[in-house]
């Protein structure tokens, strides 16, 4: 199976799972089964909601198709014959889906027993050689994606060529989703979504506001110790203001709408470039002042359909970790190089080690002379290459505005996470006609380079808490021990341990609570606490804590001081 491809399996998959459908309800209107990076689905219109029952059924009738090894058969059509199979068929959809194939291109068929598919391809030779297949869930899904559209049923399912890498693949969601943000955020009260506020807004809990604020400090002096300069804007602005940027041309259904103000339309900010940008021209500058590297937690505002939302990690307002330079052409490479050392170095220290690098380079449609396209891949590959770093080309992916480098990082059960992005920009100094006076004497035209480390504060949040399942390290914990008195006999006690503690400056509770000490202990390993210190009457007559650890299990007894060294050096090695 090693020379057939993922996605050659996943769509032959989707296929046979779009036939064993066709065998239970005959009367299924089909749209598209396309394969993904982690399977496959094929959204249908069927009369009845499909439950997980019928996805069992289905998955039975899947494998006995797999077991008669039905070939795939290519058939190539006019598009007069297809378009009578299909009408012949009531195929409303796929109907559509035969008109946006242009006039000249190849009509073409896979047929697999009884099911017929208007389908490019390409497919294994026989559903045999399809390995194994599971069928996950069922949603539903606006046709085309148009809210306007009739709803059609989503079957999700993955495919892999062996049982085994199946296997591997469903612990692997298991694990997922023991790691989901949206159910840890709700366990440990770190974060909601209120309907009353609105979908896609998140609110910060005072235990995830707390981590928010030590990574914002964090971020904060990091960016001041690699020469940045910080840097705070409005979230609203003039509709000229994004009349100018493209973003009313471009972007208006994904922008809120504006509200008036003396006369004026405003629009709250779905960017933070075309503010930074201001500041830049509140003056004339010179070379001598290049690079400007500015930075600002900005919040934004996004349009996104209900359907996209999810969690932390998709939502309608965050907070960019937003950056702008603004440097000379001899300056570029190395202000890349800075960029890419500085954004790995702050992965780093939040634990993730697997990172890779996709270079996107100029697409069909770009702006921008040619030659200032060649200097800024340049410049990407050698900062690459100066760093060493494993580096995939995506031709023709970068925006039409300039190339890119994506940053994506692997968490601790490894999945890939797209995260930092590196953006050069020849739109905008364009669009604003930003210059600076050159050595010569002369007007010239900047580059600018957008650049996000974590992207957006919220869905670095989201990642931080499935990489961790919740189990901060003590120097992003809120709470980085816990203390357990056994009876009441050890509060006063409990009370000086934990203002000793506290003027440490460590994070301490006291659980006073009538209840057994199991129930306390657990309770706190629930909370993922990497610290519980338990107080009996010997260790209040000792002037000890009995020390477990979330890492090391039990301890023994400790010296507050000696303690308090000890979880220090957690927070100074960042474990």
């Amino acid at each position: 199976m090693s020379e057939i491809s993922l996605e050659t399996i996943r769509h032959s998959a989707a296929h046979i799972m779009a036939a064993a459908v066709q065998q239970l309800h005959p009367d299924a209107k089909f749209d598209i089964g396309p394969a993904t990076d982690d399977g496959f689905y094929y959204d249908f219109d069927i009369a009845q909601p499909l439950t997980e029952a019928d996805l069992k059924k289905i998955e039975k009738a899947m494998k006995k198709l797999m077991g008669r090894k039905l070939p795939f058969e290519y058939l190539e059509v006019s598009r007069e014959e297809a378009v009578k199979i299909l009408a012949d068929a009531n195929q409303t959809y796929k109907l559509e889906r035969l008109a946006d194939i242009p006039e000249g291109e190849k009509i073409t068929f896979y047929k697999s027993g009884d099911f017929l598919d208007l389908c490019r391809g390409p497919h294994l030779e026989h559903s045999g050689q399809i390995g194994a297949v599971k069928l996950l869930s069922v949603a539903g899904s606006y046709y085309r994606g148009d809210e306007k559209n009739p709803m059609l049923q989503r079957i999700y399912g993955t495919a892999f060529g062996s049982k085994a890498e199946l296997a591997n693949y469903l612990k692997l969601i298991e694990e997922a989703k023991k790691r989901d943000h949206r159910k840890l955020g709700k366990e440990l009260d770190l974060f909601s979504m209120s309907d009353s506020i609105g979908q896609g807004l998140c609110l910060w809990h005072p235990k995830g506001a707390f981590i928010r604020h030590t990574f914002e400090t964090f971020w904060r002096d990091e960016h001041y110790k690699n020469g940045y300069e910080l840097i705070y804007t409005p979230h609203i602005g003039k509709s000229h203001l994004w009349e100018t940027s493209g973003h009313l041309d471009f972007y208006r259904e994904g922008m809120y709408s504006a509200m008036e103000v003396d006369g004026n339309d405003y629009y709250v900010r779905p960017m933070n470039c075309p503010f930074h940008i201001e500041i830049y021209k509140s003056r004339m500058r010179s070379y001598r002042e290049l690079p400007c590297r500015w930075a600002e937690l900005g919040t934004v505002y996004r349009y996104e359909k209900s359907g996209a939302l999810h969690g932390l990690l998709r939502v309608r307002g965050f907070t960019q970790d937003d950056a702008h330079i603004v440097c000379s052409k001899e300056q570029i490479e190395e202000e890349i190089a800075e960029v890419l050392r500085f954004s790995l170095s702050i992965w780093k220290q939040f634990g993730f080690e697997d990172i890779k690098l996709y270079l996107a380079s100029r697409p069909e449609k770009a702006v921008g002379e040619p030659e200032r396209w060649d200097t800024a891949m340049t410049s990407l590959e050698k900062a690459v290459d100066k760093l060493g770093l494993e580096c995939e080309i995506d031709e023709g992916g970068g925006a039409f505005y300039g190339p890119k480098i994506d940053v994506k990082v692997k968490d601790a059960i490894g999945r890939e996470w797209q995260t930092s992005t590196i953006q050069f920009d020849f739109n905008l100094p364009e669009r604003f006609d930003m210059t600076y006076i050159g050595e010569d004497g002369k007007k010239h035209r900047p580059f600018m380079i957008h650049r996000a480390l974590f992207g957006s504060l919220e869905r670095f949040f989201g990642i931080l808490i499935e990489h961790f399942a919740g189990a901060f390290p003590a120097w992003l914990a809120p709470v980085q021990a816990k203390i357990v008195p056994i009876t009441d006999k050890q509060h006063e006690f409990a009370d000086e341990v934990c203002k000793k503690l506290r003027n440490h400056g460590l994070r301490v509770d006291i659980d006073k609570r009538s209840g057994s000490m199991g129930s306390k202990i657990k309770e706190a390993r629930n909370e993922r606490i990497q610290y519980i210190l338990v107080i009996g009457a010997n260790e209040a007559e000792n002037g000890t804590v009995a020390v477990r650890s979330r890492r090391e299990d039990q301890l023994g007894e400790m010296k507050i001081e000696e303690f308090a060294k000890k979880l220090q050096f957690d927070i100074d090695n960042k474990l």
